[in-house]
C-alpha cells in the first residue's frame, strides 16, 4: 500500500461502480471514485428510474378509461407534462443525493470530474489535473446512445438522454428502434397522449425475444393505435416550418414534431486512455473481460455496460459486487449471465427468463422441446371491456422436464418474472410448477395450471 494512494479507484459512479466501491470499502479497502456527470449513472439519472416513473404516468390513461366498467365516474381528465417533469426530476435529484450519502457513509473519496487512465496503476483527474495511484482500477463508465447509421438531418433527432429534458409533450412523435428503449418510450408517449409512430427496420419488435412475445406486443401496440412502421428505415430528416419531415426508405414522408432515435448504445471507452496500457477494444468498442471482470491488464477490471456482456442494471450491480468480493473479500465470485430475468416496461408489460422457444429448439432439437402456452382475457377486462390479451408461455425440456424458459405478456409481468426467475435459476421442472398450488384468482396462476402441451409448427422469424 506504500506505493499507492488507494487500494481501488473506480471510474464511473453508476450502479456497478458504486456497488463495487461500497463492497470493497466494506472489506476494508481504501477506495476512491470519480464521476464526470451525476452520481447514480444512467439507470438512476436518465434511464430505468425516470423512465419507469414516466411509464406509471402513461398508464393512468387506461385506468381512467377502465374505471367506468367498475362503476366509477371519473369525469374530464387532463395531463400536465410540466408537473410530471418537475416531480420526476425532484425524485431523481433525491436519489442522486442518496448515492452520494451512501459513498460518504462508506468513507469513499469522491471526485465530481472525469478520470482517465495514465498507466496500469494511475488515473488522472481532468479538471484538477491531480493524479492518483491505485492498487487496482475498475472501469464502470457505462455506455451512451447512438444514432446509427448516420443520416442527413440526424441532428434534428434526440436520443434517450435528451428525452428527459423535453420541456413539453410533443403532439406527434416518431420513435425509431425495436429494442427495449424504443418500445418502452413508444408506449409512454402514446399513453400520455402523443400521436405516436414506431419505426423499426425489422419485421417484428424486440429481436432476440420469444416469437410469441414479439407477435403479442406488435399486435397489442397496433390495436392501441400506435402507428407501426416495420421493415423500413430512416432516409433523412428535414425541418419544415413547425415540424420535422421524415423520409422513409419506402418513399413515404411523415410529418412529426419530434424524432426519438433509440437504435443502440455504445460503450463510453473513447479517450479513456486504454491504449496507454494496451487494452484492445472489441468491434463495438467494449472492453473484453474474463468471468471475473478482469481485463488483459492484471490491475485493471471492468464491469457493466462498458463490457457489453448483458447490458442491464442488476447485472452491473452483480458484477460490481462479485468483483469486490473476489479481489478484496477473499471470495472468488463468477456472475451467471445465462439465466437473467428481465422486464420490458411496454404497455402491455413483458417479463421473460431463460430460453425462448426458437432458441430452445436450436439448442436441444424439436423433439426435446415441449411448449405450454395460454392466451386469455384477464379478469379485469371482463368489466372494463378492454380486449387486450395476456400471454403465458413455458418452454420445457422433454427429457429432463426442466423449465428452460418462462415468458409473460400482460399487466405486472415484471413482478411475476422476478419470482419465476428464482424457480428457473434453481432448475425447477414442469412437475415442480404443476405441484405448486395456484393463487386464485390471478393471471399468474396460469403458470402452474397449464397441463396440455401446445403443438406448433411455425417457421422461425428473421429480423
Amino acid at each position: 500500500m506504500a506505493d499507492f494512494d488507494v487500494d481501488l479507484f473506480v471510474i464511473g459512479a453508476g450502479s456497478g461502480g458504486v456497488r463495487a466501491a461500497r463492497i470493497a470499502a466494506g472489506h476494508g479497502a481504501k477506495v476512491a471514485i470519480a464521476e464526470e456527470y451525476r452520481f447514480g449513472g444512467t439507470c438512476v439519472i436518465r434511464g430505468c428510474v425516470p423512465k419507469k416513473l414516466m411509464v406509471y404516468a402513461s398508464r393512468f390513461r387506461d385506468e381512467f378509461a377502465d374505471a367506468a366498467g367498475f362503476g366509477w365516474q371519473v369525469g374530464e381528465t387532463r395531463f400536465d407534462w410540466a408537473t410530471l417533469k418537475a416531480n420526476r426530476d425532484a425524485e431523481i435529484s433525491r436519489l442522486e443525493r442518496i448515492y452520494g450519502a451512501l459513498l460518504q457513509g462508506s468513507k469513499i473519496a469522491t471526485f465530481s470530474e472525469r478520470a482517465v487512465i495514465e498507466d496500469a496503476n494511475t488515473v488522472r483527474l481532468i479538471t484538477s489535473g491531480r493524479t492518483i495511484r491505485a492498487g487496482h482500477i475498475l472501469i464502470a463508465v457505462g455506455a451512451h446512445p447512438t444514432m446509427e447509421p448516420p443520416i442527413p438531418g440526424g441532428d434534428l433527432a434526440i436520443t434517450s438522454n435528451e428525452v428527459f429534458e423535453l420541456e413539453k409533450l410533443p403532439p406527434r412523435i416518431l420513435v425509431v428502434g425495436g429494442g427495449y428503449i424504443a418500445v418502452e418510450f413508444a408506449g409512454v408517449f402514446h399513453g400520455l397522449g402523443s400521436r405516436t409512430s414506431l419505426l423499426h427496420r425489422g419485421e417484428r419488435l424486440l429481436r432476440g425475444f420469444d416469437e410469441d412475445v414479439r407477435e403479442a406486443l406488435g399486435k397489442a401496440y397496433a390495436e392501441r393505435g400506435i402507428d407501426l412502421r416495420l421493415g423500413v428505415m430512416l432516409e433523412r430528416l428535414e425541418r419544415r416550418d413547425d415540424c420535422i419531415a421524415v423520409t422513409l426508405s419506402d418513399g413515404q414522408v411523415l410529418e412529426t414534431d419530434q424524432v426519438l432515435v433509440a437504435t443502440g448504445r455504445r460503450p463510453n471507452t473513447r479517450h479513456l486512455g486504454l491504449e496507454k496500457v494496451g487494452i484492445e477494444l472489441d468491434m463495438v468498442g467494449a472492453i473484453p473481460v474474463d468471468g471475473y471482470s478482469r481485463t488483459s491488464v492484471p490491475s485493471i477490471s471492468a464491469v457493466g455496460d462498458v463490457t457489453n456482456r448483458a447490458n442491464l442494471t442488476p447485472v452491473a450491480i452483480r458484477e460490481g459486487h462479485a468483483f469486490a468480493d473476489t479481489l478484496f473479500g477473499g471470495k472468488p465470485s463468477l456472475v451467471e449471465h445465462e439465466l437473467i430475468p428481465t422486464a420490458v416496461f411496454s404497455t402491455p408489460e413483458i417479463g421473460t427468463v431463460g430460453h425462448g422457444e426458437e432458441a430452445a429448439r436450436r439448442l436441444y432439437g424439436d423433439e426435446n422441446v415441449i411448449i405450454y402456452k395460454a392466451s386469455f382475457r384477464p379478469m379485469k377486462a371482463t368489466l372494463s371491456g378492454r380486449s387486450e390479451q395476456v400471454l403465458m408461455k413455458l418452454v420445457v425440456h422433454a427429457e429432463t422436464d426442466k423449465v428452460l424458459g418462462v415468458h409473460v405478456v400482460g399487466e405486472h409481468a415484471g413482478e411475476m418474472i422476478q419470482l419465476a426467475g428464482v424457480a428457473v435459476s434453481m432448475g425447477a421442472t414442469k412437475t415442480d410448477f404443476d405441484r405448486t398450488v395456484a393463487v386464485h384468482p390471478t393471471a399468474a396462476e396460469e403458470l402452474v395450471t397449464m397441463r396440455t402441451p401446445f403443438v406448433t409448427k411455425r417457421p422461425v422469424a428473421v429480423g
